[in-house]
């Protein structure tokens, strides 16, 4: 392993550490959404048939699997989501978004995209932002 690859791995996670509570505190400031409500908003929205099993919302979701059935409860709780039993497997549920949690992923998503565009892409040209998008889907695709 070169150092390069050492600097690009640990550059990566310093980048998600610091830039993740920012974006976090910023959506929820001004739109009393937390990013990991807006990832599972986002996710389910464009699932098919807007709705997902929990083990499917906790492979895509960037929150926890731990977490995930605790944030569909909140998001269900607001209003935001519906759970709804497998009929075909009791013991999975699905989440689905609801009309309300459109609604707010929509009012959110300037915040959100204005965040990534100010602390993140703003600060490479296209081509970095390209290579690294080109880079990381490359790893995701593998694993």
């Amino acid at each position: 392993m070169s150092d390069t690859d050492v600097a690009a791995w640990a550059a990566l996670l310093r980048v998600h550490a610091a830039l993740v509570p920012v974006l976090d505190r910023e959506l929820q400031s001004a739109t009393g959404l937390p990013l990991t409500w807006y990832d599972v908003l986002l996710e389910l929205n464009y699932a098919p048939g807007r709705r997902l099993s929990m083990g499917e919302l906790g492979q895509k979701a960037v929150v926890s699997r731990t977490r995930v059935s605790r944030v569909v409860d909140a998001l269900a709780g607001a209003g935001l989501v519906t759970r709804e039993s497998n009929p075909d497997d009791r013991r999975s549920a699905y989440a689905t978004i609801t009309d309300a949690g459109r609604d707010r992923l929509r009012a959110a998503a300037p915040v959100y995209l204005d965040g990534i565009q100010r602390h993140f892409t703003s600060r490479m040209t296209g081509a970095e932002s390209r290579s690294v998008a080109a880079a990381l889907e490359k790893v995701l695709a593998a694993l």
